[in-house]
């Protein structure tokens, strides 16, 4: 059964301060900084100020900080300020940093230039998102502002729409009791804006499912050993007409090796994910995966699967989708019992591609290496964007694709595999087909040496007719060889906004398919 926890933290917290608790100074006792975006006046979240001798305090999702260091406190201090994807003057020694004069109960206020095209909006999941706003005796737009379902970190979103909410499920999740948390998924709703929900521009307020101990719970507890992944999240009717929530699991050795995998189905009274089907493990990439868009061609209707790029989808039936047979293959490649290194051309030697079911996917991997084995041209390629600053290839590891009415295109937002900092570049690229051609991208998001993997654009929560997008994605020290994880922000999500009528982000004119 579903139980309700409420913010014991929180309510603590203004408990001391009320009664002058020594272990939690009132909020008069804090100084308060707030760093604001200087183009909007936003407070921004992830900004790290650091003192001369390296005490580091990180704005909370109201970008403020509640600074009380006694021997710091009526007289001038220097701060440098750095935050992803932003930027703050140097002075003529080449620190950006600014002079403060901490006292209690007073606050200033630090300008920083963005230099991202997406805005930072704030953290959606893990402890203190709210903590420095609830120190200074404000109140916090969410109900969880503190910690919720304990849950300290959780890796990699998938959401949908199903009945009348929103539902959210993440991987591998940190608990506060040990360094081993809940390793066969978590999850949580909320309502939709229209429904009660807060405006994604303020927050999400996250209802944890949870157990007995009030602790984020195991939601598709399999049998086995290994880690449990849900990805492919989507709804479809079953043969009765009852629309369900599906997913694709996978029971995993390692990061990368797979013992198990299959179709799960959300079971409303246990709130769990129940297994439907075991798939062929050597038929790995005849399933759902990546993020589910649903496309019509013709009369039929599809799951175009985003991994980030669509080169594998299925009708969009749970006959279908339970049928390892029925998943079809975008590809260039012959047919299979033909050699795998030919590509299938026209009689006017046009390389075709098709939806074919015997035959491999070609992503952009499998299409770079048919470019250098001089099989295709490079003005052929489908999955090869080109960054819109430098001309040089944009190499997308994950992401999700959606139509978007603003743009009258195909809108992508993926990260990039190997950029600048490895698994943290997000780009933004449009077509006029889920399938491509894909010819140019624009970086909307940067991280110095810190990873934002498996970005996911949430279409539900567009505004504007589609102008205003907002996605997330997992900000973690992983993959990055940063050796200090940010405290708080580590291994969690983060929510951007990103408003598609930005000038910068215009096709070139040299963008159009060959």
């Amino acid at each position: 059964m579903r139980i309700a926890v409420a913010t014991l933290a929180l309510l603590a917290i203004l408990s001391a301060l009320a009664s002058g608790c020594q272990t939690a100074p009132k909020p008069c006792s804090y100084f308060g900084i707030q760093v604001v975006d200087g183009s909007t006046g936003r407070g921004v979240p992830l900004v790290e100020l650091e003192t001369v001798n390296h005490l580091t305090s990180i704005t909370d999702s109201n970008g403020l900080i509640a600074f009380h260091e006694p021997s710091l406190m009526n007289r001038e201090v220097f701060f440098h300020v750095r935050s992803h994807g932003h930027s703050f003057p140097k002075d003529a020694f080449g620190y950006a940093g600014t002079r403060l004069t901490p006292k209690a109960g007073e606050r200033a206020e630090i300008k920083i230039e963005r230099r991202n095209i997406a805005e930072r909006l704030y953290r959606v999941t893990g402890e203190g998102v709210y903590r420095d706003t609830a120190l200074l005796g404000e109140e916090p737009p969410i109900r969880e502002p503190l910690l919720n379902g304990q849950v300290l970190g959780q890796d990699s979103v998938q959401a949908a729409p199903f009945r009348d909410k929103i539902y959210w499920f993440w991987g591998d999740t940190n608990r506060p009791a040990y360094p081993l948390g809940n390793f066969h998924a978590s999850g949580a709703t909320s309502y939709p804006p229209k429904r009660g929900g807060l405006d994604p521009n303020v927050g999400i307020d996250l209802e944890y499912f949870v157990d007995e101990n009030g602790a984020s719970k195991k939601m598709c507890p399999l049998t086995g050993p290994g880690m449990v992944w849900l990805n492919g999240l989507l709804t479809v009717e079953d043969g009765s007409g009852r629309t369900r929530l599906l997913a694709h699991y996978a029971r995993m050795k390692s990061l990368d090796e797979m013992r198990e995998h299959g179709l799960v189905v959300f079971n409303d009274s246990t709130e769990t994910f129940e297994k439907v089907i075991a798939f062929d493990l050597e038929k790995c990439w005849q399933a759902p995966r990546g993020r589910p868009v649903r496309v019509r061609r013709g009369d039929e209707e599809f799951f175009y699967f985003a991994t980030p790029f669509c080169t594998v989808r299925a009708k969009a039936d749970m006959k279908s989708l339970t049928d390892q047979a029925s998943y079809e293959a975008f590809t260039c490649l012959k047919r299979d019992g033909e050699s795998a290194a030919e590509v299938s051309r026209g009689a006017d030697g046009k390389l075709l591609y098709a939806w074919r079911t015997a035959t491999d996917p070609v992503g952009p991997k499998e299409e770079r290496e048919l470019i250098e084995a001089g099989k295709i041209r490079e003005d052929e390629a489908r999955y090869q964007p080109k960054d819109t600053d430098t001309g040089e290839v944009v190499f997308l590891h994950s992401g999700s694709v959606n139509w978007n009415p603003f743009r009258r295109k195909w809108i992508m937002v993926a990260v990039q595999a190997s950029g600048t900092s490895f698994l943290g570049e997000v780009w933004f690229t449009e077509a006029d087909s889920p399938e491509g051609p894909w010819m140019w991208a624009k970086k909307i998001v940067t991280h110095d040496h810190y990873s934002f993997y498996n970005p996911a654009h949430h279409p539900f929560f567009d505004q504007e007719e589609g102008r205003i997008i907002y996605f997330e994605g997992t900000y973690a020290s992983a993959f990055s060889g940063r050796e200090e994880p940010t405290p708080r922000y580590d291994y969690n999500q983060i929510m951007y906004r990103l408003d598609l009528g930005d000038p910068r982000l215009t096709a070139p004119q040299d963008a159009a398919p060959a």
